[in-house]
C-alpha cells in the first residue's frame, strides 16, 4: 500500500485510502473520503514526524527489488536480466506510473508479486483488483503478459529469516536464565470481522507461519497470536495487540518479546505502532521487558526467499496459486471474479 514519504504527503495518502472502495467499503465515499483524511491528517502527521517525518517503506521496498535482481540474476540466469517495479496503492509510485514506465521500457513478461506474504482479499487481492482495472486503461492490447505470486506463507526462507531474527532478539535482549519463558507476541494487521466472515483466508494463512515459525524453533518459548491495526467501531479479528499487552501486565508478566510476522518491512505499524505507542502502554504497566524483532528489511535470508519463490513460480509455469481462483464463498465484489479471470486467461508463451 506504501506510504508518505515525508508529513507532507500524509493528507494524499489518506485520501487515496479512504477513497478505495475494495479497502474501506463506507457509503457515501465519494463525500465522506474528504471528511475523514481532514479529521486524521494531524493525528497521523504527528505520528510521522515521530518516526523521522516520513515512511521507509519506499526505501526497503526499493532495496528489496535490488536486491532480488541480483538474486535473480545468478539464480536463473535463462530468464535475466530481471528488473523490479513498485507499484504502490496509496503512494508514489502509483500503478498507473508504473504500468507506463514499463511499456517504455519495453517490458512484456511481468510477475505481480505480492510483499504480503499472507493472502488476504483487502490487501494482496484488492491491490490485484487495482492492477487488471488500470492495465484495462493503460494496455488494452495487453502487450505484458502476466502471472502472480499471490502468497507464501510457509516459504522455508521465510520462515527461516523470521526465526532467526526471534532467536536474535532472545539472545540479545534477554538473560539466558529468562530467555526461554519469554513470551512471544506474533502481532498481524487484523481484520474487520465482516472480512473474516466472507471466507478471507488471512487469518489462516497468518496461523500458519507462525505455526511454522513455532515449529522451526522447536516451541521453546510460549506464544500467542494477536491482532493490531484497529480501525472505526466495527468487529475486527482479535484479541487487539494493545489489550494483550494490558493483559500480561495484569498478570504480573515482565517480558514480552513482540513479532510482526505479516509485515516484511518498516514502516508506521512497527516503527510507531509496536515500538512507540505499544511500548508506552507496556511501560504504564510495569513490563520492563517489552522488545520487538526487528523487521526482515533487507535480510540476506529474506532476499533469498523471494528469489525462491520467484525461481519456483517461473520453473513451474503456473499462473497463480491454486488457491487464487476459489472466490470466498460470500464474496459480493465483481471485481474479483475479473481479476481472477484475467490472471487465469494469460498466455505464458514468451
Amino acid at each position: 500500500m506504501g506510504g508518505p514519504k515525508t508529513v507532507q504527503d500524509v493528507e494524499s495518502f489518506l485520501f487515496r485510502l479512504f477513497s478505495d472502495h475494495d479497502l474501506i467499503p463506507i457509503p457515501f465515499q465519494k463525500y465522506l473520503a474528504p471528511w475523514i483524511t481532514k479529521r486524521r491528517v494531524p493525528k497521523i502527521q504527528e505520528q510521522y514526524a515521530k518516526i523521522g517525518g516520513g515512511s521507509p517503506i519506499f526505501h526497503w521496498t526499493q532495496r528489496q527489488g535490488l536486491l532480488l535482481e541480483q538474486v535473480m540474476d545468478r539464480i536463473r540466469p535463462e530468464s535475466a536480466p530481471h528488473k523490479h517495479y513498485i507499484a504502490f496503492r496509496y503512494a508514489e509510485p502509483l500503478t498507473e506510473p508504473t504500468i507506463d514506465e514499463m511499456k517504455k521500457d519495453g517490458v512484456t513478461r511481468a510477475i505481480a508479486l505480492s510483499l504480503y506474504p499472507q493472502y488476504s482479499c483487502s490487501t494482496t487481492g484488492s491491490s490485484l483488483n487495482e492492477l487488471v482495472r488500470v492495465l484495462k486503461d493503460k494496455d488494452p492490447s495487453g502487450s505484458i503478459k502476466w502471472s502472480v505470486v499471490d502468497r507464501y506463507p510457509t516459504q522455508p526462507m521465510l520462515v527461516e529469516a523470521f526465526a532467526r531474527h526471534i532467536e536474535q532478539s532472545l539472545e540479545k535482549e534477554y538473560p539466558a536464565s529468562e530467555r526461554d519463558s519469554v513470551p512471544l507476541l506474533f502481532s498481524a494487521h487484523s481484520l474487520p470481522m465482516s472480512v473474516v466472515n466472507r471466507g478471507d483466508t488471512y487469518p489462516g494463512e497468518v496461523a500458519a507461519t507462525v505455526n511454522a515459525v513455532m515449529e522451526r524453533l522447536g516451541h521453546r518459548n510460549p506464544y500467542r497470536l494477536v491482532w493490531q491495526s484497529q480501525v472505526g467501531p466495527s468487529a475486527w479479528l482479535g484479541p487487539k495487540t494493545e489489550d494483550v499487552i494490558k493483559g500480561y501486565g495484569k498478570q504480573g508478566k515482565k517480558n514480552l518479546l513482540v513479532v510482526p510476522i505479516a509485515f516484511v518491512s518498516d514502516h508506521i505499524e512497527t516503527l510507531f505502532e509496536l515500538d512507540l505507542e505499544y511500548g508506552h502502554v507496556a511501560k504504564e504497566v510495569g513490563i520492563t521487558g517489552y522488545k520487538r524483532v526487528e523487521s526482515l528489511n533487507d535480510d540476506p535470508i529474506f532476499i533469498q526467499c523471494l528469489g525462491e519463490v520467484v525461481k519456483n513460480h517461473l520453473d513451474s509455469g503456473a499462473l497463480h496459486s491454486k488457491q487464487l481462483p476459489l472466490r470466498c464463498p460470500s464474496c459480493t465484489n465483481p471485481k474479483c471474479g475479473k481479476t481472477k479471470e484475467f490472471f487465469g486467461s494469460q498466455d505464458m508463451e514468451w
